[in-house]
């Protein structure tokens, strides 16, 4: 008799989510070949993540825009013109043949934004340049007598007080009631009453009308998945998660707010922490089972060296981002970790994870401190430079990809990887890093 989910083990759920992975159920190759190639390229990371050697090294360009940049395509066209997102991608992956591509999803469409006058970024076209790739607004959209009513309902908080102050369009739902109170007979009608404002109903119809845009861009998301894996891609990553304190910092506090709160209201930050992450733990494992796939992708913002002390990061930082990956890794799920920035002093804290479990991709860190630290513990990516892809040569990529390969993949657990998510692309240089890899990445 099988075993029910929850009586299997971490371990035993882990192997389940990578075989959903490789069956690949519903994808058409369009040839045998493609098949195999896709096949391979799963087992060649499940064995890179549990610190085995594979065949060869694997690598893997996390990257928004540059897909669109490498064919002369405006970040406006491909969040606007969603078949031209698509098959600029789609062209991107048959001409530079990676291992591993992140889903144009990311992107974003920038109609649903603008529909929903979204205030936490400007986009192209929308507070920048139609050739300008989106920026972040920082803002403070949680207040600092906030806390407790993040913490005594996330759910009603972020419906009427975060939503309403990050997206202009939906100002008026600040004013609807909390959807706890009609327990009643005698409340409904009374509960009712808002929802018949015109404003509220200008709110509502914008949330129906950025939800009709959604279903316009999706498909054209789902055929690109589909035709991805037909070719022989993998996506490398099938859930999206978040440390928490980034959440509250970047999401809702601002950086500003949440450094004065460390010091004038710890014990709150402390339990806002505690509060969010099981609700990323659950956003993780959801994303990854729906797509069939165990890796949850997190971008790390404000835990690099330089943002907090050793102490702050490992009072407020470390212990809800330590429960995340635990909370993901207990589901047979598979952290991603994205280091943007340095992440040197940090790096004894990784100690305490479970061996090989996840992947950490690292930008401005010493990968020979990393490999020597953590290289039996957790699978290493990294850390080509942006700015030698940008402006480097060819040659000058290949002999840094040669000595990550030689310092960092010796012995398996390593992925090369750039150290941040591209916007940008040189034709000759990301063609160098991915096909000097696959030739040189040989394990002797």
């Amino acid at each position: 008799m099988e075993k029910k989910w929850e009586e299997m083990s971490a371990d035993e759920k882990r192997e389940a989510r990578f075989e959903t992975w490789l069956s690949a159920e519903g994808v058409q190759f369009q040839s045998p070949e493609a098949e195999a190639t896709y096949r391979a390229n799963v087992m060649r990371f499940k064995d890179v993540i549990q610190l085995k050697q594979p065949d060869r090294v694997p690598v893997f360009i996390l990257a928004t825009f540059m897909a669109a940049d490498l064919y002369g395509v405006a970040p406006h066209d491909v969040m606007y013109d969603y078949e031209k997102l698509k098959s600029t991608y789609t062209k991107y992956l048959a001409d530079y043949k990676p291992d591993y591509y992140v889903t144009p999803a990311l992107v974003g469409a920038g109609k649903v934004l603008e529909i929903l006058n979204y205030k936490q970024y400007k986009w192209p076209g929308h507070g920048v340049s139609e050739n300008s790739v989106y920026q972040f607004v920082e803002g403070e959209y949680m207040r600092a007598e906030d806390y407790r009513a993040l913490i005594d309902d996330p759910s009603d908080f972020w419906m009427r007080t975060w939503m309403p102050r990050a997206f202009k369009a939906l100002e008026p739902l600040k004013d609807i009631p909390p959807f706890t109170e009609p327990w009643e007979i005698v409340l409904v009608s009374a509960h009712m009453i808002p929802f018949g404002t015109p404003e509220v109903q200008n709110a509502l119809k914008a949330l129906m009308e950025a939800g009709n845009e959604a279903l316009a861009w999706i498909p054209h998301i789902m055929d690109f998945e589909m035709e991805a894996r037909g070719m022989g891609f993998v996506n490398g990553a099938g859930g999206v998660a978040k440390a928490p304190f980034d959440i509250l910092s970047d999401t809702l506090r601002g950086t500003r707010g949440l450094m004065a709160d460390m010091y004038r209201q710890p014990d709150m930050v402390l339990k806002a922490l505690e509060r969010i992450t099981p609700l990323v733990i659950r956003q993780g494992v959801g994303g990854a089972t729906v797509q069939g796939n165990p890796v949850v992708f997190m971008p790390l913002h404000k835990g690099a060296d330089g943002f907090m002390s050793d102490e702050q990061f490992k009072t407020f930082y470390w212990p809800s981002l330590k429960a995340v990956l635990l909370g993901l890794i207990a589901e047979g799920c598979v952290p991603f970790l994205f280091c943007e920035g340095s992440y040197n002093t940090r790096l004894k804290y990784l100690k305490e994870l479970p061996k090989g479990t996840c992947l950490w991709i690292f930008d401005r860190t010493n990968m020979a401190k990393v490999k020597e630290l953590l290289g039996d513990t957790i699978c290493i990516g990294g850390n080509v430079p942006a700015g030698m892809i940008l402006t480097g040569t060819p040659e000058q990529v290949k002999a840094y990809c040669k000595n990550l390969i030689d310092v960092v993949g010796k012995g398996g657990g390593y992925i090369m990887a750039i150290g941040c998510a591209m916007d940008q692309g040189k034709s000759d240089t990301v063609h160098a890093m991915i096909d000097f890899t696959k030739e040189y990445g040989i394990y002797k």
